[in-house]
């Protein structure tokens, strides 16, 4: 699929008000993609579009909560903190049925050692959002990009690969295209949903990682 295949679609996030969803919502706007703002205060999300419409300079942005964007989006990303991540989706079942869901939630805690990875009865982040929404097409992705980054206007190209896991080959497939939107950044498909815990694991060393050395680290898949 192609970038112009891409802007015939909406590409909703939940949670698109925090770092990370508004960074992605940015270099998708800039990127000439229509995107749709979720939060679960309707002026919360209207307030981060009309931001994201000047610094991006598009017409492309929407703002609504997140039951509207869940309806409005062809692909939906969920971008939240993992202590709401079930109690955002549990009543999304039907309006994110036959949807192309993009799961990049980390389930992290934190104490005085640093980040680590928290225990899920499902097995990850992604399979809950999978448990949860039967109907939907999960895929999981974009956990290793720095919000910060993303929301930098002087960073005009990320040194970054994004690993995208899922069942659904043709989604993980449009979440690669949609990854490629962003300059300097890889789609790479990293094997089926059941291994997703490891993808969202890894966050915690990156974490150590830009503590130790100030920056802000990705990954890259070499040989491809």
């Amino acid at each position: 699929m192609t970038q112009a295949d891409l802007s015939q679609l909406t590409i909703g996030i939940l949670g698109g008000t925090g770092p990370q969803g508004r960074g992605l919502a940015y270099r998708w706007a800039l990127g000439g993609l229509s995107v749709v703002i979720g939060s679960r205060d309707a002026r919360r999300a209207e307030h981060t579009t009309a931001l994201l419409r000047e610094r991006a300079g598009s017409q492309r942005v929407r703002g609504m909560d997140n039951a509207g964007c869940a309806a409005e989006s062809d692909l939906v990303v969920v971008a939240v903190p993992f202590d709401g991540h079930a109690r955002l989706l549990q009543p999304l079942r039907q309006p994110l049925a036959g949807t192309i869901v993009i799961d990049c939630v980390n389930p992290l805690g934190f104490d005085n050692r640093g980040p680590c990875l928290r225990a899920v009865p499902e097995g990850s982040a992604a399979a809950q959002a999978q448990a949860l929404l039967p109907e939907s097409r999960v895929t999981a992705a974009f956990h290793h990009v720095s919000a910060v980054l993303l929301d930098d206007p002087e960073v005009s190209s990320l040194d970054i690969d994004v690993l995208v896991l899922g069942d659904d080959r043709e989604a993980t497939d449009l979440v690669c295209a949609l990854a490629a939107v962003i300059p300097g950044m890889r789609g790479i498909y990293g094997g089926r949903l059941r291994n997703a815990s490891q993808v969202e694991a890894l966050t915690a060393n990156l974490i150590a990682i830009n503590r130790r050395y100030h920056t802000h680290a990705g990954i890259r898949i070499t040989g491809i």
